[in-house]
């Protein structure tokens, strides 16, 4: 290493975001040792190949890893620093989760806890399916918070909720215990539902309370948890499922079978073909075979290509052993609607854009 390599600590403090200080910390944790000390001056210099560990080291300590974790993933090979990172990432969102609830629960305590507007009242395990089943068509996004939550309208004698990421929209109505006392209709955070969730499920019966910026999840016998609602305009997916063109083709089959064949052909996109009395799930390459499972077909002859990531959790959460697919043609939306003791889940999905097999 020759003297052009080496920079003084100031130099070095600029060139990588971190202070002198803290370089001064992280060499005497190990962490960041200089690559030259001067025996008389003392003074620190640090080589030029040391400047992306040092960015890595900062940006670590900006997602607030703990020093041994920063250790971790700088000496760890991509796949087990980029594990290291999910653990670490998912520890924040559970603690930050935590601390929303713990916050919501003192922000109620001092207001009194007073009751907020009733919602619905609704059984726990169906509400705790129908938040899963929909929260399937979420996504987290840059600026669009929105694609992330759970619309929930309540009004008359039905509880609906609705998510789209923009390639599918999931919709399912409930038939609540006790209706709303008003119509009342917000986007709530979905990953608060979904932490909510479990403890949901293993109550009986659930009072839904609208207080301001949120919903409180009444549980009796267990803590009530706090979901926080988004400012953001919901997507206007009424207008969506008005403007679906009328049905041309529609077929009925086993939920189960039809899975197991899309599991078969795990690629990036998948081709149904459906004609006479089946669908057949294959590759986007025509000249591969399918797997062909029995179905009841209505209507003209049709094959269509989805992103497998679409298509496979819009099967997956369907309610009852069989789905209905109603089909619009090979370039428009397509609905998956499954019944089970009168309930509905309606999955409308753009069909994919046309890649190269």
């Amino acid at each position: 290493m020759t003297r052009s390599d080496l920079m003084p600590i100031g130099a070095f403090a600029r060139r990588t975001g971190l202070t002198s200080s803290a370089l001064r910390f992280y060499a005497d944790s190990g962490l960041l040792p200089p690559a030259e000390v001067d025996p008389v001056t003392g003074y620190r210099y640090y080589a030029t190949a040391q400047v992306e560990r040092a960015r890595a080291l900062r940006r670590l300590r900006e997602i607030a890893m703990p020093l041994a974790g920063v250790e971790a993933v700088l000496d760890a090979g991509p796949e087990e620093a980029a594990r290291l990172l999910d653990a670490h990432l998912a520890r924040i969102e559970e603690d930050a989760a935590t601390a929303r609830q713990k916050a919501a629960a003192v922000r109620s305590a001092l207001g009194g806890d007073r009751a907020g507007l009733l919602i619905a009242t609704v059984k726990g395990p169906v509400l705790a399916d129908a938040v899963e089943q929909v929260l399937t068509a979420t996504a987290h996004e840059p600026g669009m918070a929105v694609l992330g939550g759970l619309h929930v309208e309540a009004g008359g004698e039905a509880l609906a909720l609705t998510a789209t990421d923009r390639y599918r929209l999931s919709t399912r109505t409930l038939a609540p215990a006790r209706p709303a006392e008003q119509s009342w209709s917000g986007t709530v955070d979905g990953d608060d539902l979904r932490a909510a969730a479990p403890e949901v499920r293993r109550t009986p019966l659930v009072r839904v309370e609208a207080v301001p910026h949120g919903i409180w999840l009444r549980l009796r016998g267990r803590e009530d948890r706090h979901c926080r609602t988004l400012p953001e305009r919901f997507p206007d997916h009424r207008q969506l499922l008005a403007s679906l063109g009328e049905v041309t083709t529609r077929a009925t089959v086993p939920k189960e079978p039809l899975l197991r064949a899309l599991e078969e052909h795990p690629g990036d996109h998948v081709t149904l073909r459906v004609s006479g009395h089946a669908v057949t799930v294959g590759p986007p390459d025509a000249r591969h075979p399918g797997t062909t499972v029995a179905a009841t077909v209505r209507g003209e002859p049709l094959e269509i290509r989805f992103a497998t990531t679409t298509l496979y959790p819009a099967l997956s959460t369907a309610i009852g052993p069989d789905v209905m697919l109603d089909l619009r043609g090979h370039d428009q939306p397509v609905t998956l609607r499954s019944a089970d003791r009168g309930d509905l889940t309606t999955l409308a999905m753009p069909v994919a854009p046309d890649h190269p097999a």
